[in-house]
């Protein structure tokens, strides 16, 4: 299989979060020397704190402070022992008075994240199966990782998607026992809630469905005795029911607890539950500041805490509902998402707010999707309402002035939030009228001998070659070869071109550049159901094509203008289109525009290295090999030149119908032996198109000890004027690739064949650049700029990948 360099999650979150760091919003130090809570000293300016998770301002009780102190006095800072031998001497106090108030005896954890390391890996037998909303906390999709290692299925729904979990209940209840959804009550970005009604239904309707709840961001504000959202949602905890609920945040202590029904399952969980076996216990100060918090829950005043928070968050929402922020969720938990849309209007906000004196939390990628980047406000009662009112206000002045200064509007950031859909802005001319923007839908529109000016020396994409992709995949009867076309020409009011390109919308796979035992996995579902993970995108060029597929004039002095106005462009088709995901490449690794892209709502990932070779003419192998390296000399006098005599090679413009039979044979049998770049298959009209055109050629290649056999490998090439000859195409018979080093000679004598048709440059394509390279190949690092309607494809595609590792290792 042809080797690419695969994309880093973890680097597309580094780059994304450190732009954060640097425009100083994220990584921050508090300064004070004495903590209120209505108060924040950041690089020495003292803000209102709207940034808490302590939504009732326990952590600053005296009554937990003190309680606290004198454990320490008593106790000791620490007890360090596990509790398995033997808990300290606060312990069964705490459990008493958490079993009180929700009515059924807890198990406590260090913290929640240790918390669900404890109970799901214990919970799920292996009989079973764990279905995970796409947005559940990273601390649940963290522990689910140790089930995939036992073989235990594992899938993720988009959020709160309850027709797709249906279906995935459906399709697991034949051979699994137990079925758990793992979902939270209250979720930390957005603030919205699980639907707990429906889901209890589909428990009703399914009877191997089981519920598991992350609940910490519900606690204390909400339910009797404080017990959170879900206990308040569901009233009595069934069978089929798990809830993890926390100590600290609004409980104002530390640690976690877990609420089963099932005795059984909770002495199980207890005596080998990872974490609760063998990890330290909580401090004695934890622990004795959270026998006061549950003094506190067990008695009336949690309700008057509860109703002045209540009360704070609903003049919050009237004051809100005066103006017309993009708040989205609207509902009665203390946490409050402002729509920013791209990453580079939050930062602005932000500061902004920073400078007014409050502090808010950046709500950005891969908390949300890069789009969906915003501002999380979350209100405690700590906040005044005088605070509250200023900070409204704030909100309401600053909010239409960094969408201004970023380029940005309300119309965009909502449609990209999906709400209040209305007409999307028209975009045609910068304000001062400098620019212009044109739109065609097809290359017959375009004036051949200007797109072939700016455009034509790359790739396949010259105007003729634009014309062979149209007439090949425009209103093709199949939706995996059907394309859309969209060209976009940029000029100045003195009709100067500076920017040209063109995009495609169409159908990709969701796992195009996910490794290959991901995309193999994946391809035995598609057996059944072709179209599985499959996203609509908007992107600029095509799936055919490689290369520089955007012409922009880096010495016009409104440039940067210019890209931000295509960037308006295409956003406003992508949403038009309601594509999945909008794509721009292939960028060079170091290009100019990184920083302007970036905060129009993008986040980069690395694509497959291109390979492109700048052809000199040469008269006989021998004067080929000397232009090598002498590494890669002696690899061509070694495994190429001596395996050419073993092949007759012809060179065709034509293809008779056996021939393109027999070649469209040989291309699937390299797509079906390759996933390094899994797209979807072409059909055999691409290959007769090619017969079609005087732009193609085909380099045959026959064994001469095999006379009776036809080409056992083919070359499929386009001539791009004399500026680029493209090798787009590949096709082998494997029986004799390995023995008669049929790949390696394909590619030798497509460089031959270009050198003899003094071609300027080879443009070799991506994967295999190793190979590519000892022939003589500049391997040239690309990277595209990605946006998404969600995250879901992205982390499912990264949570495979990470199975597939864990498997290999």
């Amino acid at each position: 299989m042809a080797k690419i360099k695969h994309n880093n999650f973890i680097d597309t979150v580094d780059e994304v979060l450190s732009g954060a760091k640097e425009e100083g919003i994220l990584h921050l130090y508090a300064e004070d020397h004495f903590l209120t809570g209505r108060t924040i000293q950041i690089k020495g300016k003292e803000m209102f704190h709207f940034g808490t998770t302590g939504y009732l301002g326990l952590e600053q009780d005296f009554r937990l402070k003190e309680a606290a102190i004198a454990a320490i006095q008593n106790y000791g800072t620490q007890f360090p022992l596990s509790k398995s031998y033997i808990s300290h001497p606060l312990y069964n106090e705490l459990e008493q008075k958490i079993g009180l108030m929700y009515g059924i005896p807890p198990i406590i954890t260090k913290n929640s994240t240790l918390g669900h390391l404890a109970v799901i890996p214990t919970l799920i037998r292996d009989e079973d199966a764990v279905i995970m909303d796409h947005q559940v906390h990273w601390s649940v999709q963290n522990a689910c990782q140790l089930l995939k290692l036992r073989g235990i299925p594992v899938e993720m729904i988009r959020h709160s998607n309850l027709e797709m979990l249906e279906n995935k209940i459906k399709q697991l209840t034949s051979r699994c026992n137990r079925i758990w959804y793992m979902a939270d009550g209250v979720y930390s970005m957005f603030g919205d809630y699980a639907p707990i009604s429906e889901l209890l239904a589909l428990t009703q309707k399914y009877p191997r469905l089981n519920l598991y709840f992350d609940d910490v961001h519900g606690m204390s504000w909400k339910g009797k005795n404080g017990t959170g959202f879900v206990f308040d949602a569901i009233k009595e905890l069934p069978e089929n029911c798990i809830v993890v609920s926390t100590l600290s945040k609004t409980f104002g202590a530390s640690g976690a607890t877990v609420f089963c029904r099932n005795q059984k399952l909770r002495d199980k969980i207890k005596n080998f539950g990872g974490p609760l076996t063998f990890s330290a216990q909580l401090e004695p100060a934890s622990v004795a500041a959270a026998i006061a918090s549950a003094d506190i829950h067990l008695s009336p005043e949690i309700e008057l805490r509860q109703k002045d928070l209540a009360d704070k968050i609903s003049c919050f929402n009237q004051l809100l509902a005066q103006g017309n922020l993009p708040i989205i969720s609207k509902n009665d938990s203390p946490v409050f998402f402002l729509g920013m849309g791209t990453p580079v209007t939050a930062y602005n906000f932000v500061q902004r707010l920073f400078k007014e004196g409050f502090f808010l939390n950046l709500g950005i990628y891969p908390a949300v999707p890069i789009k969906n980047t915003g501002i999380r406000i979350t209100l405690s009662s700590h906040n005044q309402q005088q605070d509250i009112s200023a900070l409204a206000e704030a909100m309401e002045f600053h909010f239409p002035k960094a969408l201004e200064e970023t380029n940005n509007s309300e119309n965009k950031i909502r449609q990209a939030f999906g709400i209040d859909s209305r007409k999307a802005d028209k975009i045609t001319e910068s304000k001062e009228q400098e620019l212009f923007i044109e739109e065609k839908n097809t290359i017959q529109d375009i004036e051949k001998s200007e797109w072939d000016e700016y455009m034509g020396k790359q790739n396949i994409f010259d105007w003729d070659g634009m014309a062979y992709l149209e007439k090949t995949f425009s209103r093709h009867p199949d939706p995996t070869n059907q394309w859309d076309f969209y060209y976009y020409t940029v000029k100045d009011n003195k009709d100067n071109i500076i920017l040209m390109t063109f995009f495609t919308y169409g159908l990709w796979k969701d796992d195009m550049l996910a490794t290959e035992s991901v995309s193999i996995h994946l391809e035995e579902i598609r057996k059944i159901n072709p179209l599985y993970l499959t996203s609509k995108v908007l992107s600029m060029g095509s799936l055919f094509t490689e290369g520089k597929h955007c012409f922009i004039n880096q010495q016009h002095p409104l440039v940067e203008k210019a890209l931000k106005l295509l960037l308006d462009k295409v956003e406003e088709k992508y949403n038009a289109l309601n594509a999945d995901m909008l794509v721009l490449r292939d960028f060079d690794e170091g290009n100019n525009y990184n920083k302007t892209i970036l905060d129009q709502g993008y986040f980069k990932i690395d694509m497959p290295e291109s390979c492109e070779v700048q052809s000199q003419i040469w008269n006989s192998n021998e004067e080929f090999a000397n232009g090598l390296s002498p590494r890669s000399r002696k690899h061509f006098n070694k495994e190429i030149e001596p395996y050419e005599k073993y092949y007759d090679v012809k060179i065709k413009d034509k293809l008779s119908k056996s021939e393109i039979e027999r070649a469209y044979q040989l291309y699937g049998n390299v797509k079906d032996n390759n996933y390094a770049i899994n797209t979807f298959r072409y059909t055999q009209e691409v290959f007769e198109n090619m017969n079609d055109s005087q732009n193609w050629e085909f380099i045959l290649l026959a064994l001469k000890t095999e006379i009776e056999n036809p080409f056992v490998g083919i070359m499929f090439c386009y001539k791009n004027n004399t500026h680029t000859y493209v090798p787009e195409l590949i096709g082998m018979d494997y029986e004799w690739a390995k023995k008669y080093q049929l790949y390696r000679q394909l590619l030798f004598q497509t460089i031959k064949r270009a050198s003899a048709l003094q071609f300027q440059k080879i443009d070799f394509g991506v994967s295999a650049s190793f190979e590519k390279r000892k022939l003589g190949a500049r391997v040239i690092p690309k990277v595209a700029y990605v946006q998404a309607r969600d995250n879901y494809a992205m982390e499912l595609m990264n949570t495979l990948q990470n199975d597939y590792k864990s498997i290999a290792k």
